[in-house]
């Protein structure tokens, strides 16, 4: 009979084999704690592919952390916020008492998953929009980077800075005009952004517009909005 692998309930995590992991657990409620090679928990891995009722099982024990980090820093809620549809595991571990402010809001916005980060700013307590990354980056910078102007408007109704520069001295303004989204620009615009804030190296929002075309159109519907630039 071949000898399981060392790393059995990794793989069965992994691939979504519920029974196996479950079998395993029953034979060795220790494994649910032991580190890969990467220094993942079966439920970092459950998690990255977004398997629930593996999760469930991994994290029912009284002694689970729902703050565990992998080798990359990566706890179980940070993975399940950035997934496209993870949004039962991101309550799972809230329910466990995940720390919601890791960065949450930061990876949601960057993967623009809006019901996530609703469900992150209705948690109890709730995520919030005033925390930093190591690179002065707010999650509406994020959110104003990808283009999404849902994810920048809830922000702002949730008391976001509107104004802040990260370290580059950029502010969400920036943000939205570099990556050539106009429509989050406008929307930074009516939500009173100013215009006016150089970055580190001198440059206003609009001047770091990446084509005519884009600059134009900020411009003409500041103009329709009684905006002044």
């Amino acid at each position: 009979m071949e000898e399981p692998s060392k790393f059995a309930i990794h793989e069965a995590a992994r691939d979504g084999r519920t029974l196996v992991v479950e079998s395993l657990l029953n034979a060795n409620p220790k494994l649910v704690d032991r580190k890969d090679d990467d220094e993942r928990l079966p439920i970092h891995w459950a998690t990255s592919y977004n398997h629930l009722d593996i999760a469930i099982l991994l994290s029912a024990g009284k002694n689970f952390d729902p703050d565990v980090q992998d080798g990359s820093g990566w706890t179980p809620l940070m993975i399940a916020v950035s997934l496209k549809d993870g949004e039962e595991l991101v309550k799972l571990f809230l329910r466990k008492g995940a720390d919601v402010n890791a960065k949450t809001l930061h990876f949601t916005a960057s993967k623009n998953n809006l019901d996530v980060a609703r469900t992150l700013l209705d948690s109890k307590p709730p995520a919030s929009v005033r925390v930093k990354d190591k690179r002065g980056v707010y999650p509406i910078h994020r959110a104003a980077a990808v283009g999404s102007v849902p994810m920048v408007e809830l922000f702002i109704k949730h008391r976001s800075p509107l104004n802040a520069s990260d370290d580059a001295g950029q502010t969400p303004l920036h943000h939205a005009v570099a990556e050539g989204h106009g429509d989050t620009a406008v929307a930074l615009l009516k939500a009173g952004a100013e215009t006016d804030k150089k970055d580190g190296d001198g440059h206003t929002a609009l001047e770091l517009a990446p084509d005519a075309q884009v600059k134009k159109y900020i411009v003409q519907s500041a103009e329709r909005e009684g905006i002044e630039l």
